[in-house]
């Protein structure tokens, strides 16, 4: 387990949660945002890319389990992402469409964040979130982020303006 919080726990993704990750990722609806739906190829590559970032840099999107059911409900955790030519940790989820509206994005959300200032003494956090993702940006503002810039992502041959949310340690 890398951390809990009252009502989730997250630990490494494993290939047993291959098929919960396709429940995810090739959901049109969750993956809006990216305006792309995975294939399993792509799926399997997102998977072997979150060990890889376990290795190198000792976090990445983790799963997140319902306590009280033991269910997978989504992934969650901090990625290294570029803003400005530096590298910078990313707080990001993606939750099965049936545990939206729960408060389980903010929960995690808050939970990432004491966690990468707990302990990986890092000194703040980002969410880097689509426009039209209104859903995330009240989650990044209820997590005590500040949106400090926009930007344009280039996905899939489409451009996508991007809100750049921080938070910087107490």
């Amino acid at each position: 387990m890398i951390f809990e919080t009252n009502r989730l726990l997250l630990r490494e993704l494993e290939q047993k949660d291959f098929s919960d990750l396709c429940e995810i990722l090739q959901d049109k609806k969750v993956m809006y945002a990216y305006e792309h739906a995975f294939s399993d190829e792509e799926v399997q590559q997102w998977l072997d890319k979150q060990h890889k970032r376990y290795q190198n840099d000792g976090f990445g999107l983790w799963a997140v389990i319902l306590k009280q059911t033991g269910q997978f409900i989504g992934q969650g955790g901090l990625t290294i992402q570029d803003y400005e030519g530096k590298q910078v940790p990313e707080i990001g989820y993606l939750l099965k469409k049936a545990y939206w509206h729960n408060g389980y994005a903010t929960e995690l959300a808050i939970g990432c964040k004491s966690y990468a200032f707990e302990q990986l003494n890092l000194n703040e956090v980002y969410s880097i979130i689509r426009d039209t993702n209104l859903a995330s940006q009240r989650v990044a503002q209820r997590n005590a982020m500040t949106k400090i810039d926009v930007l344009t992502k280039h996905y899939y041959n489409i451009d996508m303006p991007h809100f750049v949310y921080c938070v910087k340690r107490a």
